[in-house]
């Protein structure tokens, strides 16, 4: 069993939750993240003011799959999120040792 975690755009959210379940995935964990990288952050303006925002808002999924579907799923997700911009994500794929239902 592989474990897939991904930092996504939270934009990308909804087209990546349409794209999992055609490759079998029926169960995903997600989280707020944020963070920084090649991206740098960006300004915002409130109230006049410029505001260096250094991390930016990103989506954390966690699917757990078998190893058999590991390249499906892995394209799905890059497919759905991918915006062709900087910052677009990562993916992580670990092994799961044991996993167990309670």
């Amino acid at each position: 069993m592989k474990k897939l975690t991904a930092y996504i755009k939270p934009f990308r959210l909804e087209a990546v939750l349409e794209a999992l379940p055609r490759e079998g995935v029926v169960e995903v964990n997600i989280a707020e993240a944020r963070g920084y990288g090649r991206q740098k952050g960006h300004l915002e303006l409130y109230k006049q003011h410029e505001y260096e925002l250094t991390f930016l808002p990103k989506a954390r999924l966690e699917i757990y799959c078998e190893d058999a579907a590991v390249e499906q799923v892995r394209e799905a997700l890059i497919t759905a999120a991918r915006t062709g911009r900087i910052g677009d994500g990562k993916l992580l794929i670990s092994n799961v040792e044991q996993a167990e239902e309670f």
